[in-house]
């Protein structure tokens, strides 16, 4: 259902997110373009993956983003040797009580942070498959809820580094978006030099956005209009990633889902009730790349996903703004302002 007072919702959306950018871009120089895709995943109830060299800031944005917001914060640092129920929790037998007491582990709050996430064994990186997915841990046969709003932020080294373990298709698709932070230019290290060069700046950074703001602003996010040739546009996307002769294994519908919910966060953050194609193309690269694997042939001829994903962006017929309003329809002369309509 969608409703029609949602430009109050809206104008607070923009304001508390501009509030949080200013927040996280105090401590990460000369990177807006990654703060906003940060925040576009937290409004879409998406998860982020962040992978780059070591030393550009991963666990450093993770960590501010997660300090600009007053909700609770957990740093899981995935090493070899960590176990599934550090992740998830473990039943302990209560000797009073005589019986089982669940002792939550580390996925249970609102932001985790999980550094270097690729350094763990695949069984300890399938701990996280049931709770992104579905927000909840099962434990000995009993389920438990997690908290809301809840968002996974994992850091990672490219696979090629020493020591790690590539992420399974099923792990990087729970993601909703992976950005490269990469280096900063020569003028913003110069001022990082001096910022961080005495004090750290997440000493110094103070929430900014409650949790309870996030989840209104989420369900602000939800109601977002979308056309139906927009959603069309979508399925043709990711539609041609499995067709495409570089591609051995394209997006899966999840994807389509993802870059739906990223194209209508990405839309409030621009003011807009409605989405536009553009905001589809935008976040196409960073939404479905990751989850794409090139054939032996692109690979040897050093042809990236990135680089599939555009070449379809050239390709697919973009939908006729003539042929259909972006904007969604007024409600009825006859219905009152703040009606529902299914």
């Amino acid at each position: 259902m969608t409703t029609y007072d949602e430009r109050a919702s809206l104008s607070d959306l923009t304001t508390t997110a501009e509030r949080v950018r200013r927040a996280v871009e105090g401590v990460i120089e000369g990177k807006p373009e990654v703060v906003r895709l940060s925040l576009t995943v937290l409004l879409a109830e998406g998860h982020l993956l962040i992978e780059d060299v070591p030393g550009v800031g991963k666990t450093m944005l993770a960590k501010a983003l997660a300090r600009s917001i007053d909700c609770s914060v957990r740093r899981i640092q995935f090493t070899p040797d960590l176990l599934p129920s550090d992740i998830t929790g473990v039943s302990v037998f209560d000797q009073q009580r005589r019986d089982f007491e669940f002792k939550p582990g580390a996925i249970f709050a609102q932001i985790v942070i999980g550094d270097e996430i690729n350094r763990a064994s695949p069984k300890t990186q399938s701990a996280l498959l049931e709770s992104m997915e579905e927000r909840q841990v099962t434990v000995d046969g009993h389920s438990y809820e997690l908290p809301s709003p809840f968002m996974v932020v994992a850091t990672q080294n490219p696979v090629e580094m020493e020591g790690t373990y590539p992420l399974p298709e099923a792990q990087r698709d729970r993601f909703m978006a992976r950005v490269s932070i990469g280096y900063p230019h020569p003028e913003a290290e110069l001022r990082m030099l001096d910022v961080h060069g005495g004090v750290s700046p997440l000493d110094d950074l103070q929430p900014v956005a409650h949790a309870h703001d996030i989840v209104k602003l989420v369900e602000a996010v939800r109601a977002v209009h979308v056309a139906e040739s927009v959603r069309r546009y979508a399925v043709d996307l990711v539609g041609a990633t499995r067709q495409h002769p570089d591609l051995r294994l394209g997006a899966s519908p999840r994807a389509t889902l993802h870059l739906l919910r990223a194209a209508k966060a990405a839309a409030a953050l621009a003011g807009r009730d409605f989405t536009l194609p553009d905001d589809l193309q935008a976040l196409a690269v960073p939404v479905l790349a990751h989850r794409l694997l090139p054939t032996a042939q692109a690979q040897l001829g050093r042809r990236t996903a990135e680089q599939v994903v555009v070449d379809i962006l050239q390709r697919t017929p973009v939908p006729d703004p003539s042929a259909q309003a972006w904007r969604q329809p007024p409600p009825p002369a006859h219905q009152p302002p703040g009606a529902r309509r299914l």
